[in-house]
């Protein structure tokens, strides 16, 4: 029995549904195989040197070009193919561009390993993994990796092919090994992670081993004074908090300065205030440290001189409160009082409670409202700053097919004009009605490629790639259209591209 063909009938016995385990994993492998031999086919197709193009015009700014995205000793592919091949597969023009480095790899530098995957003897994903991470060595070394990995891949777990490839790595080029480690010693960093549907982020540190210490011990100190101090932590008032989750508390407590210090210092002067007291009466024997504290940095997380001490107590230590731009989307109902979300850009979704206590320990200023329902369009092919800003508020990400930049980031984003500018056409062509944000990588491929973008609406766009593939771009996501409801986007008949419309805004609305 096979599930494709019965889906609602399942197998008979427990034999045969272990066949059909079987035969699936194999079918599996299979499909992997196939989309690996396409990627491969589409790098083919586009390897070919520009200069052969009919038209070619060399040193065009932006014009694509032949870039290497493999290791060494695989071939060069032309770099703006991706974005058509991420629209088909449904992904990021850089996962299309992973994928063809990974295929090129594999048949290239590791044909061990691409055997055993034609052979169906194992799985796709750990044999690309093993291609990435042998991306950089020498084509002549890589061929001890390529033996090691075939003689297991598809006989030991992905944990153990992995662990192998690795220690092949190593053993294949020791001097590399040794400059990465020097390299990774001299790295530090820290980020953050994206925010939670509970509001919240994890911070990653890398830093020397030293100051891991002392923040340790900071943290750890701020977490007793809050312990005793539910005045402190409005949020968490109760006494029944983790050690952990205090921690986290006092962990916040560093991104306020100002009132870190005071903390610190009004603790410092309650401890001066009892050893007083203490040195009056007889002196009681000295309790132990607790156990797993480290005296110095408990120390050094506290220690001030009284020259110091009467300086800060002196000083208007609100300067040093954080000064942060925050935009957050809201509906006006939210304001009025029903219950509802707001996003905040650059965090997620936030009751409104919750952008309250985002501010709380800030210097607030507050600037106006931006009404996204009203227009601006201006003579020119210049983008005016108001309506930069209006279309990032607006399109939450790039306007194209499976775009993953965020418009945050205007470094990296351009606005383009999706029907041309012509110098001398008719006036207000820069605007809202022609207006898209666009990575830079996408814009050159938009411009050179020969993609047709109409703009359907103030934040929805129409794309047409080079090869006939129509997709619609909102702040929903992307959506594959047909060529049929595509043809009335396109059509010369004002009331049809109006009645195409009219018909997309029905079905957004009610999507939303």
């Amino acid at each position: 029995m096979d599930l494709a063909t019965a889906p609602d009938a399942p197998p008979a016995d427990a034999a045969e549904t272990l066949a059909l385990a079987e035969r699936l994993v194999v079918r599996r492998r299979q499909v992997e195989l196939d989309d690996l031999r396409v990627a491969a086919h589409w790098a083919a197709l586009h390897g070919s040197d520009l200069r052969e193009d009919p038209g070619f015009v060399r040193g065009r700014p932006g014009a694509d070009r032949l870039i290497s995205v493999g290791g060494e000793g695989t071939p060069k592919v032309r770099e703006l193919c991706f974005h058509e091949l991420g629209i088909a597969r449904q992904v990021h023009a850089q996962a299309a561009r992973a994928l063809v480095a990974d295929v090129l790899d594999l048949r290239h530098r590791l044909p061990l390993t691409w055997a055993r995957l034609e052979a169906l003897a194992g799985d796709a994903f750990v044999a690309r993994k093993v291609a990435a991470k042998t991306r950089e060595l020498p084509l002549g070394l890589v061929g001890l990796v390529d033996v090691a990995v075939a003689t297991v891949l598809g006989r030991v777990s992905a944990g153990r092919v992995l662990a192998i490839a690795e220690a092949a790595i190593i053993e294949a080029d020791t001097a590399g090994h040794a400059e990465k480690l020097a390299a990774e010693r001299r790295r530090r960093y820290l980020g953050l992670s994206r925010t939670d549907e509970h509001g919240l982020r994890t911070v990653i540190a890398r830093v020397a081993a030293g100051d891991a210490v002392w923040i340790d011990a900071t943290v750890d100190r701020v977490a007793d004074l809050l312990t005793t101090r539910p005045d402190l932590r409005p949020e968490d008032p109760g006494d029944d908090l983790t050690r952990d989750e205090l921690r986290a508390l006092a962990f916040g407590w560093l991104a306020r300065p100002a009132e870190l210090l005071h903390l610190l210092l009004e603790a410092a002067h309650t401890a001066e205030q009892d050893t007083q007291a203490a040195d009056e009466t007889d002196a009681a024997e000295p309790e132990p440290e607790p156990e797993g504290v480290d005296p110095l940095a408990e120390s050094r997380s506290t220690a001030l001189s009284q020259e110091a001490l009467d300086l800060f107590r002196a000083a208007d230590l609100t300067t040093l409160a954080p000064s942060v731009q925050l935009f957050v989307h809201l509906h006006q109902e939210v304001l009025d009082g029903t219950p509802g979300v707001a996003r905040v850009e650059g965090i997620g979704p936030h009751l409104l409670e919750q952008v309250v206590g985002l501010v709380a320990h800030t210097r607030v200023t507050v600037t106006p409202v931006v009404d996204l329902a009203d227009r601006h369009a201006v003579d020119g092919y210049e983008f005016p700053q108001a309506v930069r800003h209006r279309t990032r508020l607006r399109m939450p990400a790039e306007a194209a097919p499976h775009a993953t930049r965020v418009t945050g980031n205007s470094q990296r984003i351009d606005l383009d004009h999706p029907t041309p500018y012509d110098p001398t056409g008719p006036p207000k062509q820069t605007g809202d009605h022609n207006a898209a944000p666009l990575g830079r990588t996408t814009h050159r491929a938009k411009t050179h490629l020969g993609y047709r973008v109409l703009q359907i609406g103030v934040d929805a766009w129409l794309w047409r790639t080079p090869h006939g593939l129509w997709r619609v771009v909102d702040p929903r996501g992307t959506h594959p259209i047909s060529d049929f409801d595509a043809a009335g986007f396109t059509s010369p008949d004002p009331l049809q591209r109006s009645l195409a419309r009219l018909w997309w805004e029905h079905c957004a609305s009610k999507a939303a």
